[in-house]
Order: structure tokens, then sequence, then C-alpha cells
């Protein structure tokens, strides 16, 4: 059975998750970078509203308030400010200042912030990238002072503020990784590979719904995967079944000539032996009268299936280990072949394989396959029988002939009933063959057929699916 692959990791289910993730841990990091950049802000402001209180205060310790434009510059540089003023009452007094700008791009009020205008006013900042001056009061904490203003340039605001956002940046791309991997990693575990079992399996289930081995085996999960699985091959049962019943009901004429195929075969050859045990009046006729015997219990066999085709409830086949070159010798002789007959019965199967099958069916197989080979080639010819072991375990066996060939038309519907005849046949045979292989989960296919004969190549399974089923 063919996988069916998405065809790019992009367009499935796991990578969508992983890129929402990673959008939507991003857009929430993004929601909290906006407020916190503002609160950044409003403390960087705060420190520096503290250093200009500090050199107020330095300032109120010198004589007469006298200093020389050195220790002036010196203060400012330390605080980094460009100028400083202290409101006592209804007096402004500028204590500090390093040559004014010659404007002020805004003007805030500590006291009187809020929430939005805090963040207005930090990408404000950000939009000025540091060409910048602005004015800042705030209540002094000394009672010395009511409030303090303070000029000073953007630049190093804007530094930091840079520098704060580099280091958000960095945060939501380690977090967003992290947590979009392990998301991804347990939403892929739990939903993601589930969901490609059941679609595998849906898969498996439409090319062979014949095959009750394609059924999904639910896992046991009590959450709505689990309740899936279990619907989904409660489902498979039901349409197996329903597809049985209708099979039957409109294949009945097929069934009664399937029949009188396999019947006609089969009795042909009791009929073989049976005018052989006639001409031979000595202790050899045990063997074919074991032979004759065993024809007749097959016909019996096919008899109680058959009345069992036209329900919907037919046995499976009953699988065994069995030796193959025995079962492919005990064909040969069914068809009164040998290797020294004029049409040659040559068995290159060797001895240590084995295959598990149903003896009967897989008997009916070669039987039909074989007797397709002899009315091809006429009076003279060989029937070669090989068979190998795969890598993979699978058990693939050749039956091919020294005929003609076949016809370029019938290879087109070969499996097809009353359609793939070649030579005046129903095309009943090979349809036979296909039922009974597909049954067993395997395939069967036309190799090769030319002027210098046919093969035919049977697939058969062990006692397990490929492992695309079991996944």
């Amino acid at each position: 059975m063919m996988r069916r692959k998405i065809s790019s990791f992009h367009q499935g289910l796991s990578a969508r998750l992983l890129f929402l993730t990673i959008l939507f841990v991003m857009v929430v990091e993004v929601l909290i970078y906006v407020p916190s950049v503002a609160q950044f802000r409003l403390d960087f402001l705060g420190q520096r509203l503290t250093a200009a209180q500090t050199a107020a205060l330095a300032l109120e310790e010198v004589p007469q308030q006298m200093v020389s434009a050195a220790l002036e510059q010196e203060l400012l540089q330390s605080s980094g400010l460009v100028a400083v003023i202290v409101l006592r009452g209804d007096s402004r007094q500028m204590l500090l200042r390093a040559g004014m700008p010659p404007a002020l791009d805004g003007r805030y009020n500590l006291q009187r912030i809020t929430f939005i205008d805090s963040i207005t006013q930090a990408f404000a900042a950000l939009q000025r990238e540091g060409k910048g001056y602005i004015q800042v009061r705030g209540r002094s904490t000394n009672t010395r002072f009511g409030l303090v203003e303070f000029v000073l340039s953007e630049a190093a605001l804007y530094r930091e503020m840079i520098a704060y956002s580099r280091n958000i940046l960095a945060r939501t791309i380690i977090i967003s990784l992290a947590t979009a991997g392990l998301v991804f990693l347990t939403l892929h575990y739990w939903i993601v590979r589930p969901m490609r079992r059941i679609c595998d399996n849906m898969a498996a289930f439409r090319e062979r719904p014949e095959d009750d081995r394609r059924t999904i085996v639910p896992s046991g999960r009590m959450d709505e995967i689990g309740m899936t699985e279990r619907e989904l091959a409660r489902l498979q049962r039901e349409i197996r079944q329903s597809l049985k019943q209708k099979e039957r009901l409109a294949s009945l004429g097929i069934a009664v000539s399937k029949i009188n195929h396999d019947l006609r075969n089969i009795l042909t050859t009791a009929q073989l032996w049976t005018d052989r045990l006639r001409a031979i009046d000595n202790p050899q006729a045990a063997p074919f009268m074991s032979r004759l015997f065993s024809s007749i219990d097959r016909a019996i066999k096919l008899c109680e299936r058959t009345l069992k085709y036209g329900k919907a409830d037919e046995a499976a086949a009953e699988k065994e280990w069995l030796g193959l070159a025995p079962l492919i010798d005990e064909v040969g002789g069914s068809l009164g072949l040998s290797a020294d007959s004029p049409i040659a019965w040559n068995n290159r199967i060797g001895k240590d394989i084995r295959a598990y099958a149903d003896s009967g069916q897989l008997f009916r197989i070669f039987l039909n396959l074989g007797r397709n080979a002899v009315q091809a080639m006429g009076e003279a010819g060989s029937v070669t029988v090989k068979a190998e072991i795969d890598e993979e375990g699978l058990l693939h066996i050749m039956l091919s002939d020294t005929g003609p060939g076949l016809p370029e038309k019938v290879r087109e519907t070969l499996f097809v009933p009353f359609i793939g005849a070649a030579g005046g046949g129903t095309g009943l045979g090979l349809a036979i063959v296909r039922e009974l292989v597909r049954a067993h989960g395997g395939e069967v296919m036309l190799e090769q057929s030319d002027e210098n004969g046919t093969t035919f190549r049977v697939c058969l399974p062990n006692d397990t699916l490929p492992d695309i089923l079991q996944t």
C-alpha cells in the first residue's frame, strides 16, 4: 500500500501549529512590552528627578550658592541634566544650568501622568531618536523644596530605552521558540501523530476495504481522539459488512460461474486419475486412488464454501505455516504434470521456504494459474515456479510458462471476470486468483508477457502487515 504523504512540511498541521504558537507568544510579549517600556521611561525620569534633587541639595550647602562654572558643569554631568530648577511656593529658582536648548520638545509633570499618557510619551521619545530636550516636573522628597524641575537631553534616555527594547526582543524570541517547541512537541505527540495514524488507516481502508486487517485498532484513549478511533473502527466494520452483502447480491451470477469453473477443473482432475486407475490393474493404483479422494474432497469443500458465498459472513482464510514446495508439487500432480511430461512442471522452490496462508486457498490460486499456463502452451512447454523472500519479509512466488504470451488487449482487463479472458475462456480463473490473494492481504500481478512466455508474481505478507499499517 502506498502511503499518502503531506507534500511538504509547511503544508502540514504541525507547521501551522508551530507558526501560530510563535505568533501568539510574540503578540503576548508585545502587549507586555508596551506598558513595560513606558514604565521603564518613568523610572528613568524618576531617577533623574532624584539626581536633580541631590544636586540642588549639594548646591544649597555652598555658601551663598556661589559655585564655579566648572563645579556647576560637573554637577550637571553627574546627574545627566541640562538645568535644575526648584519651586518654593510661588517662586522659581534656577540653581544649575549648562546652556539652555533652543526649544523644548515636551513638558511633563510626573504627578499628573496617566497610563495612556505614559505609553504615548514613551513612543514619542523613541520617535525622536534621542535628539530632543524635555522639561520634567516632580515633587521633591525634601522639605526644603516644593517641586523640582529639570531639563535633560533624551540621548541617554533613548539609548537605554533601545537597550531595554533589545533585551525584551531577545527574551521574546527565546521564550517564543522555547514555548512553541514545547507546545509543538506536546501537541504533535498527543494530537498530530494520532490524527496521522487515523488518516493513514483511512487511506489504507479506502484502497482495500475487503481486508479486515485494515480496520483501525483503537488506542484506548478516553478523549475525543479515542472516541474518533472507536467510531471509525465501528464504521469500517459496518461498511465492510455492507459491501460484502451488496457484492454477494450483485455478483450472484458470477458466483454460479465460479462454481462451475472451479468444479469443472477439480472434477476434470478427478476424471483424469479415474481413467488412469481403470487402465492399471495392480497395487500401483493405490497412490492414484489417494489423489482421487483428495480431488473429490476438495470438490466437497468448494461446494460447502459456495453455499456461503451469497452470505456476508463468509469464513476468513484459516492461515497456518506450511511448506510451499510440497504444495506446489501437489498442484503439479493435480494438473497431471511432472518434470518428465511433455509440459514440464519445474518446482524451483527451496525446501526451507514456508508460507503463512490457507492451504486450500493457496492450492486454488496456483491450480488456476497453472491450468491457464498449460492451456496457453498447448502440447509442449514448461512451467516453472520460484519463490523468494525480500528484505521486508514479503513472500514473492513467480509462476512462469514458455507460451506465446498474452495479447495486449487482454492484459488491460486481465483480472476482470468475463472480460479478461484469453483463448475463449471465461476469465474467471484470474479473477478468483486475485480475490483469494487479496483476502490474504497480498497482491497478484502480471510481471511480464511476450513471445518468450508469461510470468505471474504473487506477493503474500507474513502474519503481519507492512509497517505503514501498524503506525
